[in-house]
């Protein structure tokens, strides 16, 4: 711990590079330049997001405020146009779909992918975080969420989403999204968060240290503090902020914690302090040095800038107006409902007589009926609801959300084909934000498969899903060389609408190509047929399953074993070729590979040269094939044919 007149102990962590663990000590003195360098970012961005920071609290009052004179009449704009864009895309879920970049090989790997990331998406409660993750993006432009962490707990062995509350995020001011182009160019340079935690929840975490020096200090202006207190005050509830400090620090007590992304000696770093800054309580060098682990995502976002365009940027004017606007109406409203008159006072002697109540006579000099005459109110409502409707039009336009998208029947009669074309154009600009979201989706799943890259130890790790069968669930069991390919597969998004378009429109073309390829008696019709099936939305097992493996298909894959380690394998006297050359394509292309190809390619021209030579056999292509040339040596024992040179 540091004192005034002594540095703080030195700190040895564990640091893993290359697979290896190494220890690495960061001195007292290193620790204090630390310490100051944060100190100087976090006041740098503190002061800069500032007023957006405000601005955003505000608007969280005026979504739900529930503080407001209960005499008058709150206008829910913000809050229909919101839940109307947010239940519309959060409903329409992007699948991640892998797809593997070596070749046919992969498929195995695809398959054990696409089961691992769907078991996930629930361990991870992945739908929970997407509602947090969409709600951030919508409302305050940017949504942030962080995926560094990899729980290793029995039953879960899965990385943990934790989406990072906009309002407590302080950011670099020259960064324009969190890691910039493919260039890194307006990547963050530092940029962090104030968390809170109890002792015992650092002693839980391994990560964190220091935990016994740590004082019941918060700083004055405390994000998080501040988030909490408008949050409560939108909410009506009361501050316990002075009630908090009288809890004991090692109980349940909540610490004040900075936690901070920075660059050290040009690393990354995610660095935390407490005690209003001074001290170090974790320090933990990124993985990755390419990237910060935090996924950011946009509703409409503006080039080169971070916070785009949100919901409210839109609304909370015409709902200001449009609630003011509301109110004053109403008042007249209640005026001309109760009566306005103006009275002869030469006729109604005494004021307290107008106080009417039932049966009360006021006696009057003079005809009665000119003692009195009702006051007649302007046409108030007519400019005020075309004023209304003005916001309202407004509104939808600019956000794309037609009345009836909110649930709210036209007042025009409008035909079938109108209403279709209002919806297809208002899906457009919906498919927009959707196609926007797969962005940030994609980068999900790819930091997903980083972790598992970082995490999931060969011969060690284990992972046991459930996935659905040809026949019936069963349970697998995943180790590192079923899910991490040689290459890095891609991750293909797609929203589940328009994903299910896309099938019907592969199927359809799919089947007509097939249709007609198949009459071709030189075809590989089992190529097609199980391409068919995949194309139909089959498994691979269930394939499988359909269309066994030929001895000729398993001979090959056996062969490739052989090919991989760079040695040729003989080649059978009854062997198809074509099987053999399109299961050949799927093993390491060394020259091995490729000569053992070129040699089937050599028989199969033998084999139409001189068809006299070769005995009549059925082909799994369809039709009649024969026997291949007897080329080299053949081994009686196993009736092979010997590669040249062996």
């Amino acid at each position: 711990m540091a004192t005034k007149n002594k540095l703080p102990e030195d700190i040895i962590h564990d640091v893993v590079e290359d697979n290896e663990i190494r220890h690495e000590v960061i001195t007292g003195r290193q620790q204090f330049s630390i310490a100051q360098q944060i100190d100087h970012e976090y006041n740098l961005c503190l002061k800069y997001n500032e007023g957006k920071r405000n601005a955003q609290l505000a608007r969280l009052k005026l979504y739900n405020n529930q503080m407001r004179d209960p005499s008058l009449v709150g206008d829910p704009l913000m809050f229909t146009v919101f839940n109307t864009i947010h239940a519309a895309l959060w409903n329409d879920r992007l699948a991640a779909t892998w797809e593997g970049r070596g070749g046919e090989g992969d498929e195995d790997t695809e398959d054990n992918l696409n089961a691992l990331s769907d078991f996930d998406y629930d361990i991870m409660q992945k739908s929970e975080a997407d509602y947090e993750w969409n709600w951030d993006a919508e409302f305050f432009g940017r949504g942030l969420l962080m995926l560094m962490e990899f729980d290793r707990r029995e039953g879960y062995n899965a990385p943990v989403p934790e989406v990072i509350d906009p309002t407590t995020f302080m950011r670099d001011p020259r960064a324009s999204s969190v890691n910039g182009d493919m260039k890194g160019r307006g990547a963050m340079r530092f940029g962090g968060r104030e968390i809170g935690l109890t002792y015992h929840e650092l002693l839980k975490n391994k990560a964190y240290f220091n935990a016994d020096f740590l004082q019941k200090e918060k700083d004055l202006k405390s994000p998080i503090d501040e988030m909490r207190q408008e949050r409560r005050a939108a909410q009506g509830l009361t501050s316990y902020d002075k009630d908090e400090e009288t809890l004991d620090r090692k109980k349940n007590y909540e610490f004040r914690l900075l936690e901070w992304l920075t660059h050290i000696n040009g690393k990354k770093y995610l660095i935390t302090l407490g005690n209003n800054r001074g001290m170090i309580v974790r320090v933990q060098k990124m993985k990755d040095q390419d990237r910060w682990p935090i996924i950011d995502r946009s509703i409409w976002p503006i080039s080169h800038d971070w916070d785009g365009v949100s919901i409210p940027d839109l609304t909370e004017d015409k709902q200001r107006f449009r609630s003011v606007l509301l109110n004053l109406t109403g008042r007249v409203a209640k005026a001309d409902a109760m009566g306005r008159f103006a009275y002869d006072k030469r006729k109604i002697k005494n004021y307290a007589e107008l106080d009417f109540a039932s049966l009360k006579y006021v006696g009057v000099e003079g005809d009665p009926r000119t003692a009195i005459f009702p006051l007649q109110g302007g046409n108030t409502f007519a400019y005020v609801r075309e004023i209304y409707e003005v916001l309202d039009l407004a509104t939808q336009m600019a956000t794309g959300t037609p009345g009836f998208k909110q649930g709210v029947q036209s007042k025009q009669n409008r035909t079938l084909g109108e209403l279709e074309l209002v919806a297809g154009y208002s899906d457009s600009r919906y498919s927009m934000s959707a196609r926007l979201y797969g962005l940030s989706e994609a980068k999900f799943w790819r930091q997903w498969y980083r972790l598992y890259k970082q995490y999931f130890k060969e011969d060690i790790d284990e992972k046991v899903v459930r996935i659905q069968g040809a026949t019936a669930p069963t349970w697998k069991t995943l180790m590192r060389d079923n899910i991490i390919a040689q290459v890095d597969p891609d991750v293909k998004i797609e929203s589940r609408a328009v994903n299910e378009a896309k099938q019907l429109r592969d199927r359809e073309s799919y089947g007509i190509f097939a249709g007609i390829a198949l009459q071709d008696p030189e075809a590989n019709r089992r190529f097609l047929l199980k391409k068919l099936g995949r194309v139909q939305g089959m498994t691979k097992e269930e394939v499988d399953l359909a269309f066994p493996q030929t001895v000729d298909e398993l001979q090959a894959e056996d062969e490739n074993i052989v090919l991989n380690n760079g040695k040729l394998p003989q080649i059978g006297i009854e062997d198809d070729h074509k099987t053999h050359i399109w299961i050949h394509s799927k093993a390491t292309q060394n020259a091995q590979t490729l000569a053992h190809i070129r040699r089937h390619k050599m028989l199969m021209v033998a084999k139409r040269n001189m068809p006299e030579v070769f005995p009549p056999q059925i082909s799994p292509f369809g039709g009649v094939s024969t026997a291949p040339e007897r080329v080299g040596t053949v081994t009686p024992t196993n009736n092979r044919l010997a590669a040249p040179g062996q």
